[in-house]
Formats: structure tokens, C-alpha cells, sequence
């Protein structure tokens, strides 16, 4: 009996002894002395004003700042001097990057640090769960669907009771690489239903044109019937629904941190570290609508601050800061290939 006994208490002791055992500790920031500035995209904004309230406090002698000015502004803003990095929801290309580099007086460098899911919020009265199709959610953007209770949204959601209300869309009216990103799904997803292109600006007339992430989701949170494309951390501040979308394998996504990181994780990555998406990918379960915020630095002309920082920024406990703030972490592997590029700066 007596053996019997410990047979049985054996496996509990070990378990017990595995729930006490630490958890490997976090290696403490390495600080540096100075001030450092950036700015750029706002869908970043909540996880960078994590990452320096931390820093700070973790750093007496350093001084972070960033200005939330859309990312074509931070661009603009970089390759003109100004601030030490900054923030952008779409990789330079073309002349932009040619004039980054000579800014830069050498190589630009795209580091991947925010990632998460593009929500899309909305305000209806009395609807609390909301399917759209790509194509559906194409033809309310490109203003073919102009009713909740249109057709074609009804065939969305059998069962559920749509108003009559007019659909007001709320896009953004600046530069911006959420904007990028959203059009760049729509245009992948359901090229027959918007063949209106990708970039950074809004391409179409109509709607309501705000600036900044925090406007789209005020302008949507006082409009009934509004909907509009937002990183998806402004959407739970503001406590506003969000859209499920559908997908090829015919399932319905939600736009949580982990649903977007099955896309991101499935995502090529190039060996500057920009990602290149697949919307189309039929994961079962991923969420397709998705964007990656890079910081820009320059290879060489970089301060100790900004290299601690973004050092920190990458590490484990600055993507937590991130993952609270309401995004999703680096998948491991990017997250490792990220602090090994930070640490071959300057």
C-alpha cells in the first residue's frame, strides 16, 4: 500500500516542484544617456508610448519622444532630417528610399517592431456581430453598398435583423499605412469588386476623410451606421465592435492578436526583414487584414540612445509592453532575426 501510495504522490511532487521552479528572468534594459526622436505612423502609437514609459523609467538619463503625424509625414520628416527614426506601415520603395539612403549616407534600415491586426470598426444600433465578405466589404468602401441593410450584407448574415440606416465610411485623409494596408487587402482579396488600387492616400471621393487613428475611431464612435478601417487597439480603447471577416476556407476572422499573427507568422520575410503577406492565404483561423509597422534608422548614423531603446523595443519584455497595449508580438524567429539587425547597427 505504502508504495502504492508514492507511486501515486510522485508524479503530483515533480509537478509541484515544475510550478515553482522561476521562469527564466528578463536581462535588464541596457541604458544609454541622451535624447532620442521619432515620428511616423499612429497605429504604433500606443505600443511606442509603452516601450518609453518603461525605458524611462528603467533609464533616468535618456529622454524618448514621438509624434503620432500618420506615416507619410514621418517619412517625409525622416528622409529630411529630422528625428533619430521613424515609423512606417509601408516599406520605402523607389525615390523615397533613394532619398532615405542619402540622408542616411548609406543603407536605410526596415526594422519590424509593431504588428497586429487592421479592425474594421463600426456603429449600428442594435447589431452587436458582423460578417462581411471581402467583397462586400469592397463595395461599402467603393460606396456600391449604401445601406445596412443591403443585399448584400444581409447574405452575410442570415438571420440577423439589419436597419435600413445609410453606411457612413470613415477613412483616413492623410498619408497613411494603414490606409496602404487596407487597400492593399482589398485589392488582393477581391480584385473584381475594387478595382480602384492601392496606396497611401484614399483613392475615392466620399466618405468621411479624418486625420490621425484617434479621429477614425471618435468619427465612428458618434455616427450611427459608420464604419472604417482602424489598427484594432483604437477599437478596443473605444470599446467598438469589429467586423468578422470572411475567409477562403469559408470561416468568419476575428480581428484578435493571435488570429493576426497566424498571418504574419505565414508571411515571407526578405533578408532586410520587409514581409511580404499573403491576404489570400486560406489558414484556417488566421486573420487577413494585417499590417507591420517598421521603424526606419539609418545603418550607421545611429546614436547609442536610439540603438538601447530599440534594443529594448525588440526584446521580450518590450514586445509584452506591446502585446498589453494591444498588439501582437513578434513571432519568435522574426523577433530574433530583428534584435540580431538592431545589434549590428552604428
Amino acid at each position: 500500500m505504502r508504495l502504492r501510495v508514492l507511486a501515486v504522490l510522485a508524479p503530483l511532487v515533480l509537478a509541484l516542484t515544475a510550478c515553482d521552479t522561476p521562469a527564466e528572468p528578463e536581462p535588464p534594459i541596457a541604458c544609454a544617456s541622451g535624447a532620442v526622436s521619432g515620428q511616423g505612423s499612429s497605429a504604433q502609437t500606443n505600443a511606442v508610448n509603452a516601450w518609453i514609459k518603461a525605458y524611462q523609467i528603467a533609464c533616468a538619463d535618456a529622454a524618448v519622444a514621438y509624434t503620432s503625424t500618420g506615416s507619410g509625414a514621418g517619412v517625409r520628416a525622416f528622409i529630411e532630417g529630422t528625428g533619430d527614426f521613424a515609423g512606417t506601415d509601408t516599406p520605402l520603395a523607389g525615390t523615397d528610399l533613394q532619398r532615405a539612403g542619402t540622408r542616411c549616407g548609406g543603407p536605410v534600415v526596415h526594422l519590424p517592431l509593431v504588428i497586429g491586426p487592421i479592425a474594421l470598426a463600426y456603429n449600428v444600433a442594435g447589431v452587436g456581430d458582423l460578417r462581411l465578405t471581402p467583397q462586400t466589404i469592397a463595395g461599402i468602401f467603393s460606396g456600391t453598398v449604401t445601406a445596412w441593410n443591403d443585399p448584400a450584407i444581409a447574405g452575410d448574415n442570415p438571420g440577423t435583423v439589419l436597419p435600413a440606416t445609410k453606411i457612413r465610411t470613415v477613412h483616413r485623409s492623410d498619408g497613411s499605412g494603414t490606409t496602404a494596408n487596407f487597400l492593399r487587402y482589398l485589392t488582393a482579396a477581391a480584385p473584381s469588386s475594387w478595382p480602384h488600387g492601392s496606396g497611401s492616400d484614399w483613392p475615392l471621393p466620399g466618405g468621411d476623410g479624418l486625420r490621425g487613428s484617434h479621429r477614425v475611431v471618435a468619427a465612428i464612435a458618434r455616427t450611427d451606421g459608420a464604419i472604417g478601417y482602424v489598427e484594432s487597439s483604437y477599437a478596443r480603447v473605444t470599446d467598438l465592435p469589429t467586423v468578422r471577416v470572411g475567409t477562403p476556407d469559408g470561416s468568419w476572422a476575428q480581428a484578435t492578436d493571435e488570429a493576426a499573427a497566424q498571418t504574419i507568422a505565414s508571411a515571407q520575410v526578405s533578408d532586410d526583414l520587409r514581409l511580404e503577406i499573403d491576404y489570400t492565404a486560406a489558414t484556417a483561423g488566421a486573420y487577413p487584414i494585417v499590417q507591420v509597422t517598421y521603424e526606419l534608422v539609418c545603418r550607421t548614423k545611429i546614436t547609442p540612445v536610439t540603438r538601447s531603446f530599440l534594443t529594448y523595443a525588440a526584446g521580450r519584455a518590450g514586445q509584452q509592453a506591446a502585446e498589453q497595449a494591444g498588439y501582437a508580438p513578434l513571432p519568435p524567429a522574426l523577433q530574433t532575426q530583428v534584435t540580431q539587425a538592431i545589434a549590428t547597427l552604428g
